[in-house]
């Protein structure tokens, strides 16, 4: 059994003023016009091929993955809250669509900070949540290439009430086909249960 993650501990107080401090900064991505977690038409140019590290130092592609139905998410380790909640939220509707189904999806959390996020930091940070994610990391121009193939949005931004700079960056979490083509996406804090519906519309 995956452990959830851990920041639910951080103090109401602490919690409350850095959320309102970093959900001004999560922007949308450019919307494909596709509703989150319908179908997807051949006209939608989201994802294509990558090349990263992942947390054991191995060296994984878009190849590596084809057959299973990919969960792929965008973020960084020192997340605050927004990262660790639909990290936790992918988890769990991993767990909820049942062993048969969870065998074919493959969760992937990419960093938009590689600076910070070592393969050991992505090593540490991806325990908390479902076993079978896998966290990979790149150069600066890796991570720009599969990020601007995605449609991500991401950049650092510096808050005077915090030592440690944050990312400004797209929260969407992507349902990607087995051949890899993008399916459709679910929003930021989508409830689970849509999420489990969503992935049960279409991973056959």
């Amino acid at each position: 059994m995956f452990n959830t993650f851990k920041y639910i501990f951080i103090p109401a107080i602490a919690l409350v003023i850095t959320m309102k401090i970093y959900t001004a900064w999560v922007k949308p991505a450019v919307s494909p016009d596709i509703p989150a977690g319908e179908e997807g038409s051949g006209e939608v140019l989201i994802g294509g091929s990558f090349s990263l590290t992942n947390q054991d130092g191995e060296t994984v592609t878009d190849k590596d993955f084809l057959g299973k139905y990919m969960l792929v998410y965008f973020g960084f380790s020192n997340c605050p809250m927004i990262c660790p909640t639909d990290m936790n939220n992918i988890s769990l509707s991993i767990a909820g669509v049942g062993e048969e189904m969870a065998e074919k999806i493959q969760p992937i959390f990419i960093t938009i900070d590689p600076k910070r996020d070592t393969v050991e930091n992505l090593k540490s940070f991806i325990t908390n949540f479902h076993p079978k994610f896998q966290a990979l990391t790149g150069t600066p121009e890796q991570i720009a290439s599969v990020a601007n193939a995605y449609r991500v949005y991401y950049k650092e931004a510096k808050a005077e009430d915090l030592q440690e700079y944050l990312m400004d960056h797209t929260a969407y979490i992507y349902l990607m086909g087995k051949d890899g083509k993008y399916i459709g996406h679910f929003n930021h804090g989508q409830d689970i249960s849509e999420i489990i519906s969503g992935l049960k519309k279409f991973i056959q």
